[in-house]
């Protein structure tokens, strides 16, 4: 067992620290500027200063305008507050389209929706985990109320066409909600290029706090809010999370400075992972695309054939690094990975496969530590079974 604060994180995709830059931007907001953001005072006016600054680094961030962010408390609030209302603004229509590999804040509606009267059609992703425009527009007609695709998938780091697939779902007359969370802060993502109506962010997932988050809603579409309020220009009810929301802000800032040189230095980590464990276990294969331009840079999903992923894992975790056999909001599920399996992999193929998500925070002796502890392990998996 390691040594507390020694472990090797390789799930970044899962969760991130607080950077130092956003708990220093956070803690004066708690104690000592708390005053309420609607509160008629100078405190208080200072609060809605500190929360509109944060709007306005979000939207620099993602290429929109501020008051086309709505601040929310993650990824799931969201989606689903898009998905909702993609539907009530668009009554008309009672069909929606979704990636068979999206996460499970979005795929976890489906069942409610169908018991409301909703077509829901699932679209599979390809050998490598993209999904294809084509695909989309053979089934987007006029009763689509809702296209849905990640840009970057959680578990393989696959980039999808979004704007491609965004262009698809407007000629249709539909509206594209893309999901951005294993997106943003990973790599550029500029919503004057992508023609989504709505794009999702997660605070956590970019060394902001948890709790935090955004969904961008295209000037000129209407909004009809998950929970009314007068709040976020009546878009969303509840007191601002104040301390959270400046973090967030400060997270934005902090990525735009990384995207500058950081995805490639993380890249070349992923690639020698990657091209190390082809040479420990020539059997090992990649679960994405093979272009590194289909690829976000953070990420990687190997299958190790014949041998159990969860095996893997532990040992690797005895050793204090962690990976991860999928999103970490369906961990602990005994069931193989619905993105793998919509990739085509059979099951013990997707139960033999591990996520390594890369952060800005790993090092090069960090993947030296892991090489070394996964030649043992595999060396060892692979004597006994000779054995």
């Amino acid at each position: 067992m390691s040594a507390a604060g020694s472990f090797v994180d390789l799930d970044s995709s899962a969760t991130t620290p607080v950077s130092e830059r956003v708990l220093a931007a956070m803690l004066p907001w708690f104690c000592e500027v708390y005053a309420n953001p609607g509160s008629p005072n100078p405190e208080g006016e200072r609060a809605k200063a500190a929360v509109m600054a944060a709007r306005e680094s979000l939207a620099e961030f993602l290429g929109a305008e501020p008051r086309e962010i709505l601040l929310t408390s993650g990824g799931t609030e969201s989606n689903q507050s898009a998905v909702r209302s993609a539907l009530r603004s668009r009554p008309e229509r009672r069909t929606l389209l979704l990636s068979a590999v999206e996460h499970s804040s979005i795929l976890g509606l489906v069942p409610d929706l169908e018991r409301e009267g909703f077509t829901v059609h699932l679209i599979p992703a390809g050998k490598d985990g993209r999904i294809d425009p084509a695909e989309v527009a053979s089934r987007a007609d006029n009763t689509t109320a809702l296209v849905t695709v990640m840009y970057v998938n959680n578990e393989t780091g696959a980039i999808n066409p979004v704007e491609e697939i965004g262009e698809v779902a407007h000629r249709a007359g539909a509206l594209f909600l893309c999901d951005g969370v294993a997106a943003v802060g990973k790599l550029p993502v500029d919503l004057r290029r992508i023609p989504a109506d709505f794009l999702s962010l997660s605070g956590h997932k970019i060394h902001g706090p948890k709790g935090t988050g955004a969904l961008f809603i295209r000037k000129g579409e209407s909004f009809h809010p998950l929970m009314p309020g007068s709040q976020e220009r009546k878009r969303r009810g509840g007191t601002e999370n104040v301390p959270g929301i400046v973090g967030l802000g400060e997270a934005a800032r902090e990525s735009r400075e990384f995207l500058v040189e950081g995805p490639e230095k993380v890249k070349r980590l992923r690639d020698r992972l990657e091209e190390t464990v082809f040479s420990l276990y020539p059997k090992a294969r990649r679960n994405g695309p093979e272009q590194a331009s289909r690829r976000a840079p953070h990420m990687t999903n190997l299958c190790f054939p014949g041998i159990p992923g969860e095996k893997i894992l532990l040992a690797l975790a005895r050793e204090g690094i962690y990976a991860s056999m999928g999103s970490a909001c369906s961990t602990g599920a005994l069931d193989p990975s619905h993105v793998l399996l919509s990739m085509g992999l059979t099951r013990e193929e997707a139960l033999s496969s591990l996520r390594f998500s890369l952060g800005r925070r790993t090092r090069p002796e960090e993947i030296d530590r892991t090489l070394h502890a996964l030649g043992r392990i595999l060396g060892q998996t692979l004597t006994r079974r000779v054995s």
